[in-house]
């Protein structure tokens, strides 16, 4: 399986969130599957590609087919909820972007 997420051609938007954790697990790894199972169900929901350093510095953008989509994403209750235990308890600094992808290349062929 690929780490890659199987993208559509452009345009789209991509969430980037990339985030430093606190020590311990805490339950992040359990409501971090579950997020990603439920982001799949959501109307307009493409794909994600994740990773993490040593450090517990890491990034995650998921994929969406327009803003409505991801707009949508962002207040479902269960979400809502890993956001507060995020601010509260699994992260020690996070920045989150919101980009709309104009053109995507493959490679290594490239473009």
């Amino acid at each position: 399986m690929s780490r890659f997420a199987p993208l559509p051609d452009p345009p789209y938007y991509a969430v980037i969130f990339t985030a430093q954790r606190t020590e311990g697990d805490l339950g992040y790894g359990a409501m971090a599957d579950e997020m990603v199972k439920l982001a799949k169900a959501q109307p307009g929901y493409i794909g994600v590609e994740t990773t993490r350093d040593e450090t517990g510095l890491g990034i995650t953008v998921s994929y969406w087919q327009d803003e409505a989509s991801l707009l949508g994403w962002k207040d479902v209750a269960q979400h809502l909820l890993a956001q507060k235990l995020g601010k509260t308890r699994w992260y020690d600094h996070y920045t989150l972007r919101v980009a709309k992808v104009e053109r995507a290349y493959d490679g290594p062929e490239g473009r």
